[in-house]
């Protein structure tokens, strides 16, 4: 009795089932019966009143069946493997059980038919499945930290003697060898390669840097390319830990625009293209949708990623660091970077279409804008990088913004990229017509009496922007704080309906775009 007990805790056959999946798995049904029903050929001219009962009986013993292989426990509780494995199992039980069903109680009954609607209630769910974990998987952030941040006490670099002559030209033959001339003279502009205090590493393996004391180099010298890399995050979090306060870290990748170049100069016109392509889905797509990310790493172990500089960029300030010199040396991009700060979090994130931004709301309170993306993972990282690098453009965008991908730009000309604010519109924390949702940096460069305006309010879909077109900074503040004051003065009601006259006017008639 004991043992049965255990078995059945160890099962977990007993569970509160999610009332909102029982629910869709329900009308999923109803939906599966009805387009076979309805839609297929049948040789019955009233197929719902002949299958009413068969189908009865089937949706009752798929029920049962999804309860005690766990289908009904809340999907965020879940994996997408495990879920759809429990649902491939569940079809074939139903199926299996109801044939002989068939064979014992309806024997005038289709084989086909049960074949054909457990084909379309599987797909039909399976369907759904899919499109709910790559909706999950695309908009969390899944922060998940390594290791916990330890404060870092006394974080200067260990004195160490300088490499004698014989070690010295062993060390420029190995870069020479591995890299070229040309990465040895970069090298020795930039870095005392005769100090004790630079160690000069190859292995594409992180864990390797983790038997390293701390604080005993003071330049990390990454000379094997990042693209070769699985793990890329966890080396720059380590990276950083090692490193002493302000110490320098060194690394290279081949850029996704420099790869496209090699590729089509590289084979014959007309066949280039095609390889282009494939080589692009198959090092660059694959990787970043969660259902074949597993396949890619199995099939590639990892090797010759296909990098952005904006990603490589982008993760390098997430981890701490501070770009000081970039150089473009035959087919790769070196970085300098310098280490600023510990990161906050080592993030594993998922980068899909659909993507969650926070920002600021009424009084203050942060909440996550929902947009389409438009730029390269990691950009959110990179404003600061850009704000110093570029000047603000008319409209208050920055000027020459590399982190935005050509299809977002197209994306963005037209709106397209906001559309999935809508969400954030029916949960309230948005109305139809007010300022924009600003992410922390940009907020920051707003003057504080603008701040305090801003935060009183909810922020807009259709911001004061399209109703005044302002060209700078100062001019959007502006903008900004006259339609606030219209809010406090007249009314939100009222001046947002003047304002949606006038944001009308300017896009439908003098066809104003966004940027």
């Amino acid at each position: 009795m004991l043992y049965l007990q255990n078995f059945i805790s160890d099962m977990s056959i007993f569970y509160k089932p999610s009332r909102l999946y029982f629910i869709i798995d329900a009308l999923l049904l109803l939906l599966s019966f009805y387009v076979v029903l309805d839609w297929f050929p049948l040789t019955t001219h009233t197929p719902f009143d002949k299958y009413s009962l068969p189908s009865l009986c089937f949706s009752l013993i798929w029920i049962f069946s999804s309860y005690l292989l766990q289908r009904y426990k809340p999907l965020k509780k879940q994996l997408y493997f495990k879920t759809t494995l429990n649902l491939f199992y569940v079809a074939v039980v139903v199926f299996i059980l109801f044939m002989l069903i068939i064979h014992l109680f309806f024997k005038n009954y289709s084989g086909f038919v049960l074949l054909t609607i457990t084909s379309g209630v599987f797909i039909v769910n399976y369907l759904y499945l899919t499109l709910y974990y790559a909706y999950k998987m695309a908009v969390e952030y899944n922060d998940i930290p390594l290791k916990p941040i330890e404060k870092r006490v006394n974080a200067r670099v260990k004195p160490a003697k300088p490499l004698d002559e014989r070690n010295r030209r062993q060390l420029s033959t190995t870069i020479r060898a591995h890299s070229s001339e040309y990465v040895l003279k970069f090298l020795e502009q930039n870095v005392d390669l005769s100090s004790g205090n630079t160690l000069v590493y190859v292995s594409t393996r992180p864990e390797n840097l983790q038997m390293i004391p701390n604080y005993q180099f003071s330049t990390i010298i990454q000379l094997e390319k990042l693209n070769n890399m699985r793990g890329v995050n966890r080396k720059f979090s380590i990276v950083n830990e090692k490193l002493p306060d302000n110490g320098r870290f060194i690394c290279c990748f081949e850029s996704k625009s420099t790869r496209k170049m090699r590729i089509l100069k590289n084979n014959p016109k007309g066949l280039n293209y095609v390889f282009y392509t494939f080589d692009y889905l198959y090092k660059r797509v694959m990787p970043k949708i969660f259902i074949t990310r597993g396949l890619y790493y199995l099939m590639s172990k990892g090797n010759n990623r296909i990098f952005s500089k904006t990603e490589v960029l982008g993760r390098l300030y997430c981890f701490g660091f501070k770009v000081v010199q970039e150089k473009k040396i035959g087919q790769l991009t070196y970085i300098l970077a310098q280490r600023e700060h510990q990161p906050e979090l080592t993030q594993k994130r998922i980068y899909g279409p659909l993507i969650r931004l926070r920002r600021y709301g009424k009084n203050g309170k942060p909440f996550e804008v929902y947009k389409m993306r438009t730029m390269h993972p990691y950009s959110e990282y990179l404003q600061s990088y850009i704000h110093e690098r570029n000047s603000l453009k008319d409209g208050g965008k920055f000027n020459k913004d590399t982190r935005v991908t050509t299809t977002g730009g197209f994306m963005r000309k037209y709106w397209l990229d906001e559309l999935p604010m809508i969400f954030n519109l029916l949960n309230g924390e948005m109305k139809l017509v007010g300022v924009r949702p600003l992410s922390p940096h940009y907020f920051s460069l707003y003057s504080k009496e603008l701040q305090e305006k801003r935060i009183k309010f909810k922020p807009g879909l259709l911001p004061p922007f399209y109703a005044d077109m302002p060209r700078t900074l100062e001019e959007i503040q502006e903008s900004e704080m006259n339609y606030l004051l219209a809010c406090e003065q007249k009314g939100v009601l009222v001046t947002d309906s003047r304002y949606m006259i006038l944001i009308l006017k300017n896009i439908l008639i003098k066809k104003a775009r966004s940027s």
